[in-house]
């Protein structure tokens, strides 16, 4: 990789995601170099599959505030893995020529133990097992349970990514993921850097067409529905009640909150409305809640990432509700929007491979920062040892 001498040679690092839309899993390949105080990211591009429907009928089924079994999350624990398992070797294969030296899988969050604000414990599942066996390469997986360890919320994890490519831009800058839930990290002032969950970002849009479509529809395909629709400020108002949007950060919050139920407890209050109108107050809900954070943050431009970038609703909404502050998306910045989570769990990866930290205290509420992650040894065992690295200051998002 160009860019100088570096202090540790390049990496091909193949990031595996799958969000709280648990609708599919994306894996994301990037060559990694360190090279003095920057991290030098190259994209080689991104690949996805849908999970099975009967897979995710099952995961949908056992997720809160269902009830489930042992029997069940290790069921799902392996399916899930094999599913990753497949997509890493068929990103080897497309994007990395074989080659890849190192894979970093999320894994699917099934449970974020929050209490009064504090984060007790979190659950991602899919066996690394699988995903070494089935491609030779060592695997990073469990990346949020060291920093609950530590005192941090778990999340954002992202945050160090988002800082270290923030980093040097004029003003303060924040970067917003718009997944199942909405994080935003807020960098570039004199004082620390912040991130937190906004709240819901499709989590309740995506739970009321899948229940008021009785499953002949899982989300709001571009939009349409809410552009149809009408906002009903009564269960806006109501909706907008929710504590947690007063609680400080950092904070993260989850489907364990966000769900049909608890929209459904709230519908009961307004009486029967059209899912178009369901749909539209939510996604102004979520509109609504990400503005009032970017404003609160101070925050003077918006990138944002995730599948919600992809409805163009949302982000007339999220436009409308942002009055005169920049909405971007991250391709502008060089970062391919659908594929950004991906990459930064491939980065967090990389640095537990070199030994260094992947989080940033300010953001996520931990005691200290700390090395992430679990290793699986591949086929070759544990990941070569690294020349001795500096902790970066910056991102580098290099051309393809």
């Amino acid at each position: 990789m160009a860019g100088g001498k570096e202090s540790g040679a390049g990496m091909r690092v193949v990031g595996l995601m799958s969000g709280t839309s648990h609708d599919a899993v994306d894996a994301a390949a990037a060559d990694l170099a360190l090279d003095g105080d920057s991290l030098l990211l190259r994209p080689l591009g991104m690949v996805s599959e849908p999970y099975p429907e009967e897979l995710r009928s099952a995961l949908a089924g056992a997720l809160p505030p269902a009830a489930t079994t042992l029997g069940e999350v290790c069921r799902l624990d392996t399916r899930i893995g094999q599913v990753f398992a497949e997509l890493a070797v068929r990103a080897d294969r497309e994007l990395c020529d074989g080659r890849a030296e190192l894979v970093v899988s999320h894994g699917q969050t099934v449970f974020h133990w929050v209490e009064q604000g504090r984060v007790h414990g979190t659950l991602q599942i899919g066996s690394p097992a699988w995903i070494a066996e089935a491609t030779g390469c060592p695997v990073v997986s469990d990346l949020r349970s060291r920093d609950v360890a530590a005192g941090g919320q778990g999340a954002p994890l992202v945050s160090i990514v988002d800082v270290l490519w923030l980093r040097g831009r004029p003003g303060v800058s924040a970067a917003l993921n718009l997944g199942g839930i909405a994080n935003l990290t807020v960098a570039g002032a004199a004082g620390d850097p912040v991130a937190f969950d906004t709240g819901p970002a499709n989590a309740l849009a995506d739970a009321a067409v899948h229940a008021l479509t009785e499953g002949r529809m899982d989300y709001d395909e571009d939009g349409l529905l809410a552009a149809r629709g009408r906002v009903d400020e009564t269960l806006l108002r109501r909706l907008l009640d929710e504590p947690y949007y007063a609680e400080p950060p950092p904070k993260t919050t989850g489907k364990e909150l966000f769900h049909w139920p608890y929209l459904r407890d709230a519908l009961s209050a307004c009486g029967p409305l059209p899912l178009e109108d369901v749909v539209a107050t939510v996604t102004r809900l979520t509109a609504r809640t990400v503005a009032d954070a970017v404003r609160s943050a101070g925050a003077g431009e918006v990138a944002a990432s995730g599948g919600g970038t992809r409805n163009p609703t949302l982000m007339a909404m999220l436009r409308t509700e942002l009055g005169g502050i920049p909405l971007r998306t991250s391709d502008e910045l060089g970062l391919p929007s659908a594929a950004k989570e991906a990459y930064a769990f491939a980065v967090l990866g990389f640095l537990t491979v070199h030994g260094l930290n992947g989080t940033i205290p300010a953001c996520t509420g931990a005691r200290r920062p700390s090395i992430l992650g679990s290793v699986t040894p591949g086929r070759r065992g544990l990941p070569r040892p690294r020349a001795a690295a500096e902790q970066p200051r910056r991102l580098r998002i290099l051309p393809a």
